[in-house]
């Protein structure tokens, strides 16, 4: 199943959507010492965006919470991100990599 959702939450805006707590890597992602909720996703988008996509940096607002990552945009960049986090969220071995990367560059998570 899809964890990521794209919604249609008023005329012109869009929100990128995943509830938190009950993704396959969930445990991956807390052996490696992180809270897999909504904050520590926005890390990963930023990550994402910053490292492989920063044609679309500063393209969108997130407005995460405890149990759900959001973010907000136009849809043509949401698809963007979705396409570069599904890896991420469905994948351990993916998530792992991710985060060692990002940490041996000193990236912070916020979770």
């Amino acid at each position: 199943m899809d964890p990521l959702n794209l919604i249609d939450t008023a005329p012109d805006d869009v929100a990128l959507t995943m509830y938190t707590g009950e993704l396959v890597v969930d445990a991956m992602v807390r052996k490696l010492g992180h809270e897999p909720n909504g904050t520590f996703w926005d890390g990963v988008a930023e990550w994402l965006v910053e490292t492989e996509a920063p044609t679309l940096e500063g393209r969108f607002d997130y407005d995460s919470e405890g149990g759900m990552f959001c973010a907000y945009g136009d849809r043509a960049d949401l698809e963007a991100l979705r396409a570069l986090m599904l890896p991420v969220v469905t994948d351990p071995k993916r998530v792992r990599s991710l985060i060692k990367a990002a940490e041996d560059a000193n990236f912070e998570f916020d979770d």
